[in-house]
This record gives C-alpha cells, structure tokens and sequence, in this order.
C-alpha cells in the first residue's frame, strides 16, 4: 500500500494533484485535472478564472459537497493534517460547518425560503453543539448577525431570507459560515450580484473577521479586483488545470501566462484616464469533455505558434519561473518576460 504524501509543514490545507471528473451520457468530463496548493492559517488565497475554469468545482471538493456516486475524485487534501478523501463522508460531515465552511453564491438559493435566517443559523450552530440549548444558540445567532453588520439583530433574526436584501443576506450566509468558529472559509463568488458599495462592504466584513477568527481563507472569483483587495497568494485555472501561481503582488505586477495577461487586459483601472477599450480574451474557454490537446489555451492564445509547435501537441508542466512563483507555459521565460514588457506591461 501507498503511503499518501505528507502536507508541506506549516500549511493548515494542502491539496495535492487533486482530480474531480463526472461521468456523463456526452463523455467524462474533466472538472478539475491536477490542482495543488498549500494554504496557511491567517492567509488568503484568490482562485480566479473564467467560467468554466473548474474553480467551484475544486471548492466544493473540499468540502466534500460532490455527489460520490457521480464524481470520481482522487488526490490528497489534507487538513490540519487529515487528509480527506480517504476519510471518508461521515469524517467530513463532521468536519463542514465547524473546522471549515463554505459562502455560496447566491444565498437566497443556498438558505431554506421556509425558515428564518435565525432558525438556520440555530441548526448550523447546535448541530455541532447538541449539547447548547437553543435559548443560548438564538443568543449566539444574534451575536453573528450584529457581528456581521445586521442592524436590529434581535428582531432581523426572525426574518425569513427573501425579506432580507442582497447583501444582506450576504450578511446573513456570512454569520451561518461563522458561527462555529472555522478555521477555514471558502467564499465562492461572494460579491456576485451586488452592487459596488455592498461588494466593498463585504470585502471588508470577509478581511475583519479572518483577522479577528485567524481563518485561512479561499476566494473563488473571476474578478481579479476581488482578489487584489484581499488574496496573499494567487492561483490561476484554465480548462481544469492551474496555469500559475504565485504571491499577489508577483502576480499583478509581473504575470508569467498569456492568459493571466488576458484577464489583466479585460479588467477596468480607476487610477488612470480610460483611453481604449477594455480587451477581452478572445474565444471561448474549452469544453471540458473535449480539452484541446497540449496546452488547453492555445487555440486563444496569440503566441502559441512561437513555441515550435508544443503547445498544440504537449502538456505544459507548472513549473517555477520566480521564487514563489509558477506557471504553466512552453513560451521561454525570457521571451515571456520581453512579451510582457513591451506589448503587456503597457496597456495595463
């Protein structure tokens, strides 16, 4: 029998080749293809990419929330040092909702239309706690919603979801998130749909309370202004695959993958005057049951015929191209650097 890696030291999660593939009537589609990261208590790590790109799906694998008839899910992930898939469901049962927690999307659908916001925040909390007595559990869901920003808690708490407005049962999912105190929050997409004063509101509730909790935290978005507000580390996926990774400030200032130039391209500056277009990455994102062979992006990316004909027929390997700092590309790193320079760099 083989032994599973160990997690690198000092990483609360570390996800190891992680692979979620569904069998479907159209062929096996390939979710997520070979996902590694660690993770450090207090730390943040921004997941980006288009639709598609198998972000979600990689979340939802660490929570254990696949259906283990459909998926086939190999792989480590190891947490606080248990590694999970071979736990087994009842383990991580167990473990969701107290040592880490999930903030959907869309609230309104993730929360129950026909209880209030205080009885589920009740459930979440003494199904962890069956010992507290629901008295004290009201009390602590009171609490959690002050804490998140709520105004009258006491009252609001009796309020069912669709009388709560968009960020405020953003508010609302974030207090249920919390209430056991995790050490691991994966936020998927939490600004959606909300306008910009509520998302800044958010992102900022999401930042005071890691510091105050000292979660590890994971942001799935498409919105590179989401994880620039508040990611330490970075990592971009394209058709299943992670295509770089490195610290934010690396990332931003000197990205190694055409794609991650792509979604740069694509997203609005406020400190300087608009004087083109946004450019958009062209083309589609693959279909996940026909990923383009070699390199998934190169029949979007413009410098795929300088690579000699390797991105159409080999997988590229993520491998380092700084400290810290990986991707996933046949371009040279030098002729990536002069790309970047003289045809990137200036119209960010």
């Amino acid at each position: 029998m083989i032994e599973p890696e160990k997690p690198s030291s000092g990483a609360f999660l570390s996800v190891r080749d992680l692979r979620i593939h569904f069998d479907t009537d159209d062929g096996l589609v390939r979710s997520v293809d070979g996902v590694s990261f660690d993770l450090e208590r207090g730390k943040t790590l921004g997941i980006v990419g288009e639709s598609g790109s198998g972000k979600s799906v990689t979340s939802l694998g660490i929570m254990g929330l696949h259906n283990s008839r459909r998926a086939r899910i190999t792989g480590q992930i190891w947490l606080d040092g248990e590694e999970l898939i071979a736990a087994g469901p009842e383990r991580v049962r167990k473990l969701r909702g107290r040592e880490m927690s999930m903030i959907f999307q869309d609230p309104l659908t993730a929360m129950h239309p026909y209880y209030t916001v205080g009885q589920q925040i009740v459930e979440a909390y003494r199904v962890h706690h069956p010992e507290v007595r629901k008295k004290d559990a009201r009390k602590r869901a009171v609490e959690m919603l002050d804490r998140v920003g709520i105004p009258q808690p006491d009252r609001r708490v009796d309020d069912f979801p669709h009388q709560f407005s968009g960020g405020m049962r953003q508010r609302a999912m974030i207090a249920m998130a919390l209430v056991n105190d995790p050490s691991l929050l994966i936020a998927d997409e939490p600004t959606t749909a909300l306008d910009v004063t509520v998302q800044a509101q958010i992102l900022d509730l999401i930042r005071d309370l890691q510091q105050e909790f000292g979660s590890a935290v994971i942001i799935i978005t498409h919105d590179l202004g989401v994880v620039a507000e508040l990611a330490d580390d970075i990592l971009v996926m394209y058709g299943g695959k992670p295509v770089e990774r490195g610290p934010a400030a690396t990332l931003f200032e000197s990205p190694e993958h055409p794609y991650t130039w792509g979604l740069l391209g694509s997203m609005p500056r406020l400190d300087r005057e608009l004087q083109d277009r946004l450019t958009p990455v062209k083309g589609t994102p693959p279909s996940l049951i026909n990923v383009p062979s070699g390199c998934a992006f190169h029949p979007r990316c413009p410098y795929a015929e300088l690579t000699g004909g390797r991105s159409t027929s080999e997988l590229p390997v993520l491998a380092e191209a700084a400290p810290r700092h990986h991707a996933a590309c046949h371009l040279p790193i030098a002729e990536r650097h002069r790309i970047f320079t003289e045809e990137i760099a200036p119209r960010l």
